[in-house]
């Protein structure tokens, strides 16, 4: 008795840290639901307390705490270093600090502390419900605000569902949601051992739902990314096991994107757009070219560390054309109107490119492909989990809408957040550990009929021809064999 007591106490006070390490984790997610009214926002501390935390592990280095491998510090260490230098060889470093500190928040210190302080696969999961949850309040925010318009302006009208994020950040609703579908997709293709019959239905029902506010958000670069990881999602997953599935959220999705259309014309003529942006751009699509071509003329003038992080602004200029305009006009959603000045290329790889030059490009985008390729090699040999398949999810999904946006607003937390999810399932030892299943036929429980296979039969339990089933020795009374 003397000794379990202590043991108990041992287990009581490792279940706490655990919990709190899941808390400090889903924090930042969590208070992304509040509207913004700083640069510096709630879920910005969150992240530095997250981070705080991983350092306190990593100097009390106890037997047990998590260690980093070779390779997971290669990958996350070698941006750091090409973040230093490009800022030390800025035309002017102490402009270029706040830049540093911030490419190192989202691409190497958080990602970090979460590979760290993240034990589990349900500790993972636990922070993809976060994401869910968290795009169900945004999404829900933003189809108000579509449906009543109260939203931001778009096209004359203050229907663009922009969530609690503002006019100024037209795309933060359209990233939360991306990343919800996602998540809510994967949790329902593969259930956790022992899950509840209602997990599959519930899950794929929020990734279906969330289909409206991606809509009406209008955000075309977000479409695409969110069509391609979906379908890289399903691809992996198998077809067996993701034929029913893109069969109802296909049908699903369509008949409530296509309800918001019928309502609106202005979906329809979003989706029609796309095809248009070598044809007849409009405005926005202009201005984008024109910070293109400004971004690679930064790098041509700086082809090696570029002009610093944070300089496209101080340097854009200096390099963009004539059909660049003074800036993007914005309104509703409780704001007034207001000219938004264009500081960034809405394309990560050119930011990087200008700010940063060959040396910080290759050093991020080569450790994005050393994650991909990780994620994609553990999912080989673990098999479809739901933690595996989110992490190529949304790994696809960020390289294809850097495509089109770049970090900048409230959300780049939750963008940090979910290259940590990619880094622990691609670098972390945790993520082999299987999950004990609660029950042996848990997992057989929580799929419907459709998804369900036969059990083999045991060769024990043959029937010899013309003879009777040999029946199974039973244990005795102690547990002995007889």
């Amino acid at each position: 008795m003397a000794l379990a007591l202590p043991a108990r106490a041992v287990r009581s006070v490792r279940a706490a840290g655990s919990h709190g390490t899941v808390l400090l984790a889903v924090l930042p997610v969590a208070l992304l639901a509040l509207p913004v009214t700083t640069r510096v926002t709630p879920a910005d501390a969150a992240s530095l307390a997250l981070v705080v935390a991983c350092a306190v592990v990593l100097v009390r280095r106890r037997p047990a705490a998590p260690r980093l491998g070779a390779g997971a510090a290669a990958v996350l260490g070698v941006p750091a270093v090409a973040f230093a230098v490009v800022t030390v060889a800025a035309p002017d470093p102490a402009a270029a600090l706040p830049g540093f500190l911030r490419y190192l928040q989202v691409f190497v210190l958080v990602p970090l502390a979460l590979v760290l302080l993240l034990r589990s696969r349900r500790e993972v999961r636990l922070v993809a419900v976060a994401v869910v949850g968290l795009a169900l309040v945004q999404g829900a925010v933003g189809v108000v605000q579509y449906a009543t318009g109260t939203g931001a302006s778009y096209m004359g009208e203050n229907v663009r569902a922009v969530g609690t994020f503002g006019p100024l950040n037209v795309m933060g609703m359209a990233t939360v949601v991306s990343y919800g579908i996602i998540a809510a997709l994967c949790l329902g293709l593969v259930p956790p051992p022992g899950a509840p019959r209602w997990w599959r239905p519930v899950a794929l029902g929020c990734a279906g739902a969330l289909c409206v506010p991606l809509a009406v958000s209008f955000s075309r670069g977000a479409w695409l990314a969110t069509a391609a990881a979906v379908g890289a999602v399903l691809l992996i997953a198998g077809w067996r096991r993701a034929r029913r599935t893109l069969a109802l959220l296909l049908c699903g999705g369509a008949l409530l994107v296509g309800g918001a259309a019928l309502v609106s014309d202005a979906v329809a003529d979003r989706l029609t757009s796309i095809g248009q942006v070598t044809g007849t751009p409009d405005q926005s699509v202009i201005d984008r070219y024109a910070m293109w071509d400004a971004a690679l003329g930064m790098w041509r003038q700086e082809p090696w560390t570029g002009v610093g992080p944070r300089g496209f602004a101080e340097y854009r200029d200096t390099h963009a054309s004539l059909a660049l305009s003074a800036g993007s006009d914005t309104a509703g959603a409780g704001a007034e109107f207001q000219v938004q000045e264009l500081l960034s290329p809405h394309n990560m790889y050119l930011l990087l490119l200008s700010e940063q030059g060959l040396l910080g490009a290759a050093a991020v985008v080569g450790g994005w492909a050393a994650l991909l390729l990780g994620a994609v090699l553990r999912l080989r040999r673990c098999g479809p989990v739901d933690g595996g398949l989110l992490a190529t999810g949304l790994m696809v999904w960020l390289t294809v809408n850097f495509v089109y946006a770049d970090i900048g607003g409230p959300t780049t937390v939750l963008t940090a957040v979910a290259f940590g999810l990619v880094a622990w399932w691609a670098l972390a030892p945790a993520a082999l550990r299987p999950e004990p299943a609660a029950h042996p036929d848990a997992a057989l429980r929580s799929e419907p009929a459709a998804f369900r296979s036969e059990p083999a039969a045991r060769p024990d339990a043959a029937v010899p021809p013309g003879g009777t089933a040999r029946p199974e020795r039973q244990p005795d009374p102690v547990g002995r064999p007889s």
